[in-house]
Order: structure tokens, then sequence, then C-alpha cells
């Protein structure tokens, strides 16, 4: 078995959640629009809410605006404001003085603050501005700068006061933070949001801090958690979830492997701590919310829920709550199962309605694994119109669900108030913005809380720099609100009469992932391993790819030869298990590939190359389609991992089709050259004749078919010698590329080791030139190189030295390869992403052999 337990199959409403993941944009839209259409009366009631609001706020905001009216000065597409996204992003990360003041240097030296000074009513803004337009003064004047007085008082602070700058930034930092953070510790924070909750403010508090990466970072968030519960529940007096605090917690901060891979272990090991605190919370009488993850963590987090839902200590409460993220496709159906399930279990939640902070990371995501739809909406408008969609929908089932709605934009915010009637509800906001917008319409009878982030400065800077994104663009309704240069009609413009007037609902700036690299070439498809029907269908299909012996043998000609007595080839995970046998290639093979090649080579050298490019797609389309079986043998014959697997048929079917575009650029035609004297000068491309591929076992699919197309791609005949380890892949990567139309004379298959192969090839005199993986620490060969000893490939080319390789040769460095990681990096980016690859290249590092 591929996997230790078979997936589950969903039930009918996790279904139609798995349907609105793959569902094409523009179907979804379609259907949010017919929901969303409301009267003329109740449209122009919305239009004129959204319209005072948004004129109050402009009229009432001198001296006062704080980070929001930051953001509109210091707007991501300024200069200014990405110095700051990049100071918050490292500055306070940095352990060492001098990397510091050289990000200072680096960074605020360039920027022109004087020119947002004083172009704020905001004294934040002002005094912020101040502090950073100091720092980048004495930095520019420590360069010689300017002239007089000022550049000579300006060389002496920065010859004597570095750390004093260094300090000024921090500050400058801190200020900006104390505007996202209520305060460094739970007590701090209710402290200061106490005076606000007779007004109607009530607040949810986030113990801030990143995932966690070991069982002990999960510890100390979870004793975070249970400190928090205890003091909330304390300051909350009796009031209840819905009149007092709450909290929210964030699953992957409760364990360190928060994914679908480990999902029977975050099962049995998390689900009862999530118990644990929802106990705790309900013993003290507060909301507790799940905040959301991404959007590959969706099914595990409803797992999660479901189980706690369940859980017989907690039936009665009301305060288990959790956040729906209106930018997925998946918003609607979620909202019908949590319904579903609240009834089900005879209870109300608390659903907490936010428009979504991952969107970025959404897209890369999918376009990296090249998956067959994104699960968020590419235009912020159809976010918006889902979000009106699903907040009727939690109106619609107060029996079940007691509405939350998270916004910070006015016409959002006027048609809650007017979907909700007389109908209980509660708005939320971020703490340090909104606080114009809110303060027209909170009372006591119209509460509204606030989500409240507690921690350190360190531990802000994710969750800010989410923020910044996400409220900084100049398309952000906190952006367009505080500039009065924005028009009223625009900012409060209907979404839904906007995306009904667009052609396109998808953003055609933002292609599917399989049409990343069009017109040139097709993106390799991938699968999502989050979804459960994808891994039951994987899971089938690959058990039954091993099903049967595999083996492999010489093949001359497009014929298999019988070869050396075969061996079998053993699991590496499980040497008790044999995979397959191998005969590996005679002496006469080897003499027989290199005559047959030799013949052949003028043939396919002059064979179309866009019939070349053709056979090469066609292999392409053929790997995708044998893509279960190829990771069947790729984990059992190379020990690859699932997700490694899956990462090395997509790259390999990228390097079949880059090589089969360079073909058809490159081959298909003259290239005409610069005629300086009138004349008319042409350079044709051809292949140079037989050409030796020896791959590495590490990379048992992905090199051995990326060295094969480049070479076939430009009129090659090709001898390829797989790893001793992997031949199994190898044989049937080659079943495959004749099967896509290559002539068994242009490509022949030699297994066997160094010595009696590899050695025999890189000697010959029909060999043209040779593709093989160096290794820096053992090979010692270069291009050229003719001295006796030369080591290439892993062994002396010919017994005697007489000869080295052929030029060209095309070594690609194998061995350990450093990675260099700052220190301003984030703990995510230096672990997630090279744990992430796991050693696969997300793309082809495609490279073209010489004509």
């Amino acid at each position: 078995m591929i996997f230790p337990t078979t997936p589950t199959a969903p039930d009918s409403f996790r279904t139609r959640l798995r349907e609105a993941l793959f569902t094409p944009e523009s179907r979804v839209a379609a259907a949010l629009l017919a929901a969303a259409q409301l009267p003329t009366e109740v449209q122009a009631r919305i239009d004129r809410e959204a319209r005072r609001l948004v004129v109050e706020v402009r009229k009432r905001r001198t001296g006062q605006g704080g980070i929001d009216a930051f953001l509109q000065e210091f707007a991501l597409s300024s200069r200014e404001g990405v110095v700051l996204m990049c100071l918050a992003e490292a500055l306070l990360r940095i352990p060492d003085a001098e990397t510091a003041d050289r990000l200072i240097r680096d960074k605020l030296a360039p920027a022109d603050w004087s020119a947002h000074l004083g172009q704020s009513d905001s004294l934040f803004v002002n005094a912020s501005t101040w502090a950073l337009m100091l720092t980048g003064r004495v930095m520019r004047l420590d360069d010689g700068e300017g002239e007089g007085v000022g550049v000579t008082f300006g060389r002496m602070v920065a010859r004597s006061g570095e750390p004093i700058i260094r300090r000024a930034v921090a500050g400058a930092m801190r200020i900006l933070g104390r505007q996202f953070v209520m305060g460094r510790t739970i007590e701090e924070a209710l402290a200061r949001a106490a005076p606000a909750e007779p007004q109607g403010w009530r607040h949810s508090y986030d113990m801030l801090g990143e995932a966690a990466r070991t069982r002990a970072d999960a510890e100390r968030y979870f004793e975070a958690y249970r400190d928090a519960i205890a003091a909330i529940g304390r300051a909350s007096g009796g009031r209840g979830p819905i009149d007092g605090p709450g909290i929210s917690v964030k699953l992957s901060a409760l364990h360190p492997r928060y994914e679908v891979a480990q999902a029977a272990r975050v099962r049995r090991e998390l689900a009862p701590r999530l118990i644990d605190l929802a106990r705790q919370a309900k013993a003290a009488g507060i909301g507790f919310t799940v905040d959301a993850e991404e959007a590959e963590r969706l099914d595990l987090s409803l797992d999660l829920i479901e189980t706690a839902l369940a859980e017989p200590g907690l039936a009665g409460w009301d305060g288990f709550g959790l956040a729906v993220q209106a930018y997925q496709k998946r918003a609607r159906p979620l909202i019908d199962w949590l319904a579903e399930r609240a009834r089900a279990h005879r209870r109300r939640l608390m659903v907490r309605l936010v428009k979504g902070a991952y969107w970025d990371t959404e897209i890369k995501r999918a376009q990296e694994r090249g998956l067959d739809a994104y699960p968020v909406f590419t235009r912020k408008v159809t976010t918006d119109v889902s979000y009106l969609v699903c907040a009727r929908a939690l109106f619609d089932t107060p029996e079940a669900i007691y509405p939350q709605f998270a916004t910070h934009n006015a016409h959002t915010l006027a048609a809650i108030i007017e979907f909700a009637g007389n109908r209980p509800f509660e708005f939320q906001r971020l703490h340090g913005m909104g606080e114009g917008l809110y303060a027209q319409i909170v009372s006591v009878a119209r509460p509204c809380r606030v989500y409240a982030p507690v921690g350190s400065h360190e531990d802000l800077l994710p969750y800010l720099v989410r923020r910044l994104l996400e409220n900084g663009a100049n398309t952000s309704f906190v952006n367009r609100l505080a500039d009065d240069r924005a028009p009223v009609d625009e900012i409060v413009a209907d979404p839904v009469a906007k995306l009904t007037a667009l052609r396109a609902k998808p953003h055609p700036r933002i292609p599917l992932p399989a049409d990343l690299f069009a017109p040139e070439r097709k993106n390799a498809a991938g699968l999502d391993l989050n979804d459960i029907e994808t891994l039951r269908g994987l899971a089938k299909d690959m058990t039954a790819a091993l099903g049967g012996r595999w083996s492999a043998a010489p093949i001359v000609g497009g014929k298999a030869q019988k070869g050396n007595p075969p061996r079998a080839i053993h699991d590496p995970a499980d040497r008790r298990r044999i995979v397959g046998t191998v005969a590996e290639a005679s002496a006469a093979d080897v003499e027989a590939a290199l005559a047959a090649a030799a013949t052949a080579a003028r043939e396919w050298n002059a064979t179309p190359a866009t019939a070349r490019a053709q056979a090469l797609d066609a292999a392409a389309e053929l790997y995708e389609a044998h893509r279960a079986e190829l990771m069947a043998l790729l984990v059992r014959e190379a020990g690859r991992t699932v997700p490694d697997a899956l990462g090395e048929v997509r790259e390999a079917v990228d390097f079949c089709r880059y090589y089969a575009a360079r073909a058809r650029q490159d081959f298909a035609a003259p290239l005409p050259l610069p005629g300086p004297t009138g004349g008319r000068n042409e350079l044709t491309l051809h292949g140079r004749g037989v050409f030796a591929c020896i791959s590495p076992w590490n990379f048992p699919l992905a090199i051995f078919t990326g060295q094969i197309a480049a070479a076939l791609a430009a009129g090659n005949a090709v001898i390829a010698k797989p790893a001793e380890q992997t031949p199994l892949v190898a044989a049937r990567a080659v079943a495959l590329l004749y099967r896509a139309g290559v002539p068994g004379g242009a490509l022949h298959l030699l297994p066997g080791d160094g010595p009696s192969v590899g050695a025999r090839l890189a000697a010959d005199p029909r060999i043209a030139g040779i593709a093989w993986r160096s290794r820096p620490d053992r090979d010692r060969y270069r291009p050229g190189d003719r001295r006796r000893g030369a080591r290439h490939p892993r062994r002396s080319c010919a017994a005697d030295g007489s000869r080295g390789p052929p030029d060209p040769s095309v070594p690609d460095a194998e061995g350990l390869r450093p990675r260099y990681v700052l220190r301003s990096a984030r703990l995510r980016d230096r672990c997630d992403e090279p744990a992430g690859a796991r050693g696969v290249r997300p793309y082809p590092a495609c490279r073209s052999l010489p004509g």
C-alpha cells in the first residue's frame, strides 16, 4: 500500500465543498450573481447609507486616522510604502546591530520621506514620518550628500549615533506595531480594551505567533491559550460568549504537523487539545473561535471542528465558533455544512465571515502545484459579491448560526445593516483599523467586536505583513477611503453591478496554472494532494500499478536484448521487497547500441524539428496519462515520497515540453543574423551525432528524461544509461517515449554500472557528446581536459586514459548545495519552503544542449 490507510469518502455536504473547489471561477461567479440580486429600492438604501458613512468618515478624520491614514500615505505603490514593508518584515528579527544598520542604510536612505511630511492630518502619520525622515536624512548625509551646517551636523550624528538611529527606526516600527497589537500580554490587552467596552466594543483576543514548527512550540502556544482563556474569563464577569470577550485560536499553532499528510496523527493528537481548550472556554463563559487557515487545510480543520461539536462535554454551549473566508469558492456551500452540523448537534455556532488574508499565497501555491483551478477568486470584486451572498445565508439560519461580520468596507457594512432587519448579529474589525467607519454606528444595541492581537512586536510581524498587503494596496477600501482623490461614487460602487459588467469574470492577467507558460507551452499538471477524493483515486491507481512484476533490459533499435543474467531490484525502504528485475547490458549490447545509433543519427537529424517536437509533446501527454504508474515506480524503486514522485513526474513533463518548444523555435528554420554589409546571414542548428546520456539515481525520471529530451530535440540520437539503482523507471520512460513517436534507432537504453557501460560510452569515438551528472567532491574532469586520470563520470573515461570525454560535455552539478538564508528571513520561509520542496525543483532547470 502507498498510503497507510485508505481515506474515507466524504459526506454529501463535504462533496459539495470539493466540487466548488474545482468548479471554474466563471461558473461560481455566475451562481453568486444570481443569488446576490436585490430589489431596486433595497439597493438604493444600501447605496445611500454607504455614501453617508464615507462622507462622515472623511469629515471627521482630522487629527485622527491611525493606521488607516498611515496606509494611505505610505501606500504599497510608493517607494516609501515598499520600504516600510521591507522594514516591518525584517528589522526586528535581525539579531545583530551591524546587520540592522546595513538594512537601515539600504532601505531608508534612498526614500523621500520629507515628501510625506505634513501631507496627512493624522498626528500618528506625521510622528512616524519625522522618525523615518530623520533616519533617512542622516543616512544620506553620511554618504556626503548636501552642503552647509546641516551636512556637518548630519555627519556628526551618523558617526557618533548609529545606535540612536537604529533605536529611532525600531521606535517607528513599534509605533506602527502598537496600532495593530492590543498589548504585549493578555493582561495588558484586557486593561487597554476595558474603557471601550461600555460604548459597545467587544473584543476577541488572538495570541500572536507563527504556526508551530516543533512540539515545544505547540506546547508553548497551548499554554498561552490556556492562560489567556483564564484571564479573559475573569475579565468577562459572566457576560457570556456573545456580550463578553472571547478568544481566537489558530489550529496550526497547536500542532507542528498540521497538514493532510499527517491527518490521522493530527486527529489523534490535536483534537483532544482543541476540545480541552474549548471546555475551558465553556467553563469561563467566553466565546471560542477557530481562526481560518490556508485553503489546503480546510478539510482537516472541518474534521477537527466536527469532532469538537460531537464532544458530549461541550453539549449545549453556543460559544464555539469559526471563521469562514469569502474569497474561497467553497464559502457558500461551507455555510450550508456548518448549519447542518449545528442542527445535528443541537447548538448554535458563532460564524465570523471574513474576506480572507492569504490570497497571494493561495494563488502562488496553486500555480506552483499545477492545480486545475484556484481555490480563491482572482478578482477582489468577486470576493465582495461572495461576501454579500454568504452574509444573507448566515441570516437565513438564525437557529443554527450567530452571524459575525468582519469588514472595513462601507458598502458591505451598509448591506449587512439592510439584510439584518431586527435579527441579532455583530460587526467585527481589526484593532487599529476602521475606527472612523464604525464610530458612526457602534452602540450597545449595535456592537462591534475588535479582533485584538496580543504579543511581542517580533510575533507581530507575520500578521502585520498580511495586513499591510491586504489593506495597503491601491485597490483596498481602507486605502481609498482615506484618499480624498478617490471619488465617493467609486468607493461605494455596488460590487454586484461591477461584476455583472465584467465580460471576463476571472482576472485576465492571472492565467490558470495550466496556462502559466502559454502560448509557448502548457504547464505540467499537478494533483491536489490535500483533496480526499484525489488521494483515494491516486491510492487505487498506484496500488494497481504495483500489482505485477516490473523488468528492464537493454533496448537496441527499439528491441529488447537478452543482456546479462537478471538481478533483483529491491525496494530501498524495505529491502525484503522485490520490485522487479533488470538484465544489465553486456559488452555486445553496448557495441550494438553504438553502431545502431551512429547509423540512425543522420536520419533523425534530417527529421523536421517540428516532428521531433511533436514526439516530445506526445511523450509529455503520455507521462501525465501514466502518472500514477510512474509515481508508484518512483516510490518503490527510488524510495521517493508521494509528493516527491509527483513533483518528479511534473518536472519530466516540463522538460519534454520545454525542449519541444526550443526545437520549434531554434531548429525548425534558419535563424537570421545581422548583415552589416548588406549580405544575408543565417544560422542553422543541427544535431552532432550520438549523445550518451548518463543520469543519476536521485532524479531517475526527471533528469533521465531531461537529458534525453534535450538531445533528441536538437537532432541527436541518444544512448541512455540510467543509474544502476533505478533501471525500472528508465525502462518505463523509454517505452513511453517510443509510444510517443521517437524511433527505436534514435533512442537506445543500456542499463548497467559505470565501468561496464558509462566508461565504454564516454571513451568511444562515435559518441559526439555526453550529458552526465557530476559530483564536485569526486569528479575532477573539466571539458577539454585530456589528462590521464581525469575522472568522468565517476570513473576514468578509458582504461589507459588515452582519450577524455567528447566535446561538448554537459555536466549538471550534483552533491550538497548550500542554501543561503538571510538573518531577517521569517521562520516559515527558512523551514517551510525547503521542507515543502523536499529536494524537487518546483520548476525544471531546463538546459539546452549544443546543436
